[in-house]
């Protein structure tokens, strides 16, 4: 058992979905000095940059389903340890979900119902993009993702480099997707606020993991045939 890299996807992930949704439900509207799209867009980034460099040695840093899928779908991850990572990042992500209702719920006024950075398609969509559009806005934006993520972890890339690529990748998705879905291309960082927004959010789900788990495999599948010479995979050195 491994587990001090579940452990290190946990907290990966937790720190995921605590700064990104937390700066979109906490301080994306904040009166005057509100950091908008723009600043929940790096909010994401940053949150993968920062743990990149401090758990990418544990486990890999992969703080998402799809891309542990996507990984392993292009070659770049056990299988067998597919339901474990996915597992502890969904936990990571509940985790992180419940610390930000607790203190989101602080301020007067504060109404779960409003979405809590949750992800939808129709009426949920941020500019009311359709079913469809969200489907395929998920799809291509987790494919290239993953695409990306499987270059800068090649083992011919620059050393080092690999985290700022992934993060500036996440960045750049977000730029675009906001207003589609509030951004998923993460089943994990989509279940942990639909838990508490329930209803709608909890109905619409199954397109933030069905969606962004066919575009992993797309694009590990993709990249490998792209680069078939792809070396070492990305799990990490830690052992338990």
């Amino acid at each position: 058992m491994n587990t001090k890299k579940y452990a290190a996807e946990a907290i990966g992930t937790f720190w995921l979905t605590f700064a990104g949704c937390g700066s979109a439900v906490i301080a994306a509207g904040f009166p005057q000095v509100g950091i908008g799209l723009v600043g929940v867009s790096l909010a994401f980034g940053l949150s993968v940059v920062t743990m990149a460099y401090a758990i990418g040695h544990v486990s890999g840093c992969h703080l998402n389903p799809a891309v542990t899928v996507g990984l392993a779908a292009g070659g770049r991850f056990p299988a067998g340890q597919i339901l474990p990572y996915v597992i502890a990042q969904v936990v990571g992500a509940i985790a992180a979900a419940a610390l930000l209702y607790v203190i989101a719920s602080g301020a007067a006024g504060f109404d779960v119902a409003k979405g809590f950075a949750s992800n939808g398609y129709d009426a949920h969509s941020p500019g009311h993009y359709s079913m469809v559009a969200c489907f395929i806005t998920e799809v291509v934006m987790t494919m290239m993702f993953l695409f990306i993520i499987m270059g800068a972890t090649h083992g011919k890339t620059p050393a080092g480099f690999a985290p700022l690529a992934i993060g500036l990748a996440l960045v750049m998705i977000h730029l675009v997707s906001i207003p589609v879905t509030n951004t998923s291309v993460n089943p994990a960082r989509s279940t942990g606020p639909a838990l508490f927004v329930g209803g709608w959010a909890l109905a619409q789900l199954w397109l933030f993991w069905i969606a962004p788990l066919i575009g992993g495999v797309l694009g590990g599948v993709i990249y490998r045939w792209v680069s078939d010479e792809p070396t070492g995979t990305v799990e990490g050195t830690q052992k338990a």
